[in-house]
């Protein structure tokens, strides 16, 4: 895996960004840390552990891409990293609860899914 490869470039990990200054941990890929401005950050992969913020069943399809994978569960997890992401979730998954992430095909492409920790 080349650093900074992902799951949004098609590899199946969760990347982090660091800052060498301030210690700020950001989700997004940024040029400068969003808490004190610095270039000096580093990339650093996620373990893909995490609990459950809040969840959401969506019922309605955006695009006809995602029509066939109605009703999906969207889900925000606190990562153990100290960063929040958005990701899809089994339906089970209930604020709170323990979760890992798995990547999973999704409208012709692979998103991170979450599923109870055991």
């Amino acid at each position: 895996m080349i650093e900074g490869d992902d799951w949004t470039r098609g590899t199946a990990a969760i990347r982090y960004q660091r800052c060498a200054c301030c210690a700020h941990v950001q989700y997004f890929r940024r040029d400068f840390c969003a808490a004190c401005g610095s270039p000096a950050l580093t990339d650093h992969a996620a373990d893909g552990e995490g609990t459950v913020y809040a969840t959401s069943l969506v019922c309605r399809a955006a695009t006809p891409e995602t029509r066939a994978h109605v009703p999906y569960n969207i889900v925000l997890v606190d990562m153990r990293e100290g960063f929040r992401m958005m990701a899809h979730g089994d339906h089970d998954l209930a604020i709170g609860d323990a979760v890992s992430a798995r990547f999973v095909g999704f409208a012709g492409g692979m998103v991170p899914h979450f599923v109870k920790a055991k």
